[in-house]
């Protein structure tokens, strides 16, 4: 395996231009030594010399024109169908342009002959040319068109995030389906409640008048109550049954939480020094750590943006998808208490009704309303209840900066 590059002699310019003093260089190449990496890494990481500084030394050295690592160049892929990753690594080379006959290469060191020989033995061309680039640029080359694994790729890394950017959407798209059959559901009730109220009055109307000739408008006001009850019924009950009948609160959670897997690949969520939250539900948990993945990169080169930005919209999407989950269930808790509050309401009116007429021919419509108001509570009870647990653990919504 190649050593790190330490000599100074490439840098010396840095000196004769003053940037560095000649003590400085010494100093940097010894710190280089001891910790195995190369001078240029110690150079503009820790005496912060300029990258295009740098690369006009080099560039002065080698009499070669120089090149740096940009994800949207258009490498073609004839020219890495015989490379290997790790060999261009050692060896601090790569293909980038090929121009007719002419395949350029960028490489750290472009007087090393074993660069030109593999050059030769892997990328057949009539002529080689050379431009002079970083050995941290080399490394980005290999690791953004070579596919390394997630979490150190760079421009295919932009399609994975792509890919959970557009399952979270899907997953969006789903959720906002199960809120408009909610809404669709909570509509039907409003037609039901309007048919129950008209029921109710009518019942009321008919007991209280003494005047037969009205009975006519009573009992028309019950039955319209009765079309508008079975219309808000069936309307209800179709979403119930249909096949986009809204999950249960698991299924929500759990496909929530499945499309977040991504956060582990590519935001390495145990390298961020974040408190674990303690909370019993998962989606809880899973909301408290969304906030911290937002600004926690610092790309360079500054071609490396996109890939940044990339990340930061796939926590923004993730932050979305979170909320679109925490509307799902308070939809489903809505349209629970939508039911509770109809069915308990009709349920007393009956009760009441019954308690201060009697027992008569006309009870059969207070008993009408007691069942119907029992039943909407026990359906709303079936909502409300398994969504509660989520709501008890809303966290805060991170606002993005």
């Amino acid at each position: 395996m190649m050593l790190a590059n330490t000599g100074s002699q490439r840098f010396l310019i840095l000196v004769e231009r003053g940037i560095l003093a000649d003590e400085e260089l010494r100093k940097a190449e010894h710190t280089a030594v001891a910790r195995s990496i190369d001078l240029e890494r110690v150079l503009l990481r820790e005496y912060n010399v300029p990258r295009f500084i740098l690369l006009k030394a080099l560039s002065e050295y080698y009499q070669c024109p120089t090149i740096e690592y940009d994800e949207r160049m258009l490498i073609p892929p004839g020219l890495l169908s015989a490379v290997n990753g790790d060999m261009l690594s050692i060896s601090r080379w790569f293909p980038v342009i090929k121009d007719g006959d002419t395949v350029i290469i960028a490489a750290n060191n472009p007087e090393d002959p074993a660069v030109l020989d593999e050059a030769k033995r892997f990328i057949k061309a009539e002529k080689y040319e050379f431009r002079v680039a970083l050995a941290e640029d080399i490394q980005w080359f290999v690791l953004d068109f070579l596919h390394a694994r997630p979490g150190y790729l760079l421009g295919t890394e932009r399609t994975g995030l792509s890919f959970w950017r557009t399952t979270m959407a899907r997953w969006r798209t789903r959720l906002a389906c199960c809120r408009t059959d909610m809404a669709t559901a909570r509509t039907g009730l409003a037609f039901l409640r309007w048919g129950l109220g008209f029921i109710a009055v009518a019942n009321t109307l008919i007991r209280t008048q003494k005047l037969p000739i009205t009975y006519p408008l009573y009992w028309s006001i019950i039955a319209m109550g009765f079309f508008l009850g079975f219309l808000g019924l069936s309307r209800y009950l179709k979403i119930r049954r249909s096949e986009m009948n809204p999950p249960e609160r698991r299924t929500i959670v759990g496909m929530t939480s499945a499309t977040m897997g991504f956060l582990k690949g590519y935001h390495l969520i145990e390298t961020t020094d974040v408190e674990i939250s303690m909370k019993k539900s998962i989606l809880a948990r899973i909301a408290d750590l969304l906030a911290s993945h937002c600004t926690i990169l610092y790309p360079s080169p500054s071609s490396r943006e996109r890939t940044h930005l990339a990340r930061e919209r796939s926590v923004l999407g993730a932050q979305r998808t979170m909320a679109a989950c925490y509307r799902t269930i308070y939809a489903r808790a809505r349209t629970g208490l939508a039911l509770i509050r109809t069915g308990f309401s009709f349920a007393s009116f009956g009760i009441g009704l019954m308690h201060y007429f009697g027992l008569s021919s006309l009870s059969v419509f207070d008993a009408i309303l007691i069942v119907a108001g029992t039943f909407m509570v026990v359906d709303g009870l079936l909502w409300y209840i398994p969504v509660r647990k989520e709501q008890s653990e809303l966290p805060s919504c991170p606002i993005p900066q």
